[in-house]
């Protein structure tokens, strides 16, 4: 059986074309800015990894035998090749030709997301835009399935990750517009005597920080309606089967529903709010991920809290921020 020969050293093979070239190792070793004992050694390698002798060391010079000349007669293309392959690398890393791959909660992707594929859809940078749960995008960050990630929650403890807090938001309660018709004033202590809590699932971030925050304020309603979106969360708001705690980005992600529904201030405090963070590898995406920091801070104060102001007036001021 014939044995399979290993894959040959590239910094081995350019020792070898070099002395070639040169027609010695002394001057190999100097036109390639190494020692002469490193030449020596890298050829010595190549030729036991390829079991075979590559130079008639009879000869001075030393020339490269029959094995010798059918290996120069590939290493140029090799070489070229791996030269290349190198370059393209490096070129589309500091060009930023190579797809931004992205991963956002849904929230953040609904509201957010489209104003940050129009603002990189006219420049060269191409993106690819996941959205889902915090703990599945933070697994994708870790195992490199994604290159940044936006996410309510940081659980990495990894000391490679850069944390950016991007923006930060309350919760508040959420009730059907009609069943504050004809009252001057109700407040959360009220509705939670009056209605059930319907609730986000507990699978989410955003599922456990506000029921966290309900045990915090006392709420404990009976578990009936849950829900992993805000869509159908707010349907049966507005139908009056319940109120809920949501967020700002939430009520926007489902603006349909605005018209329906109210909105009343909870207690503030560290568990009253929702902080959003921007994650991302040190040392690389690092521009890319300002831009996205700066985008997003953008779009908040200038198109989405103008809006849910004049939607939702009885919103606290510092409700998105």
């Amino acid at each position: 059986m014939r044995r399979t020969q290993p894959p040959i050293d590239l910094r081995a093979l350019q020792a070898f074309v070099a002395v070639c070239e040169t027609g010695s190792m002394t001057a190999a070793a100097k036109q390639l800015g190494v020692s002469q004992s490193a030449i020596s050694q890298a050829v010595s390698v190549l030729e036991r990894d390829q079991g075979t002798t590559l130079f008639d060391r009879e000869s001075r010079p030393p020339r490269p035998n029959v094995a010798g000349r059918a290996l120069l007669e590939l290493a140029g293309p090799l070489i070229e090749h791996a030269q290349m392959v190198s370059t393209r690398i490096g070129d589309a890393s500091h060009a930023g030709t190579l797809p931004v791959r992205l991963g956002c909660v849904d929230s953040f992707a609904a509201t957010v997301g489209p104003e940050l594929i129009r603002a990189v859809s006219n420049s060269a940078r191409q993106i690819s835009l996941w959205s889902g749960l915090t703990p599945g995008l933070s697994k994708q960050l870790h195992d490199r399935e994604l290159d940044i990630a936006v996410c309510t929650q940081t659980t990495l403890n990894d000391a490679r990750i850069v944390e950016i807090p991007l923006f930060s938001e309350a919760f508040v309660a959420v009730v059907a517009r009609s069943h504050l018709a004809g009252r001057a004033q109700l407040d959360w202590r009220t509705l939670n005597k009056e209605l059930p809590l319907i609730r986000y699932t507990a699978r989410s971030v955003i599922g456990q920080q506000v029921e966290r925050f309900a045990r915090h304020l006392g709420i404990d309603s009976p578990r009936r309606y849950e829900f992993d979106a805000t869509d159908p969360l707010l349907s049966l708001v507005a139908a009056r089967l319940g109120f809920a705690i949501s967020t700002p980005l939430c009520l926007w992600q489902a603006r349909h529903y605005l018209g329906e529904i109210a909105v009343l201030p909870l207690p503030s405090g560290r568990l009253g709010r929702r902080d959003f963070f921007l994650l991302h590898r040190q040392g690389e995406w690092d521009d890319f991920a300002s831009e996205i920091v700066t985008l997003t801070r953008t779009v908040i104060d200038r198109s989405i809290q103008p809006a849910l102001a004049r939607a939702l007036p009885q919103l606290p001021e510092d409700a998105l921020r």
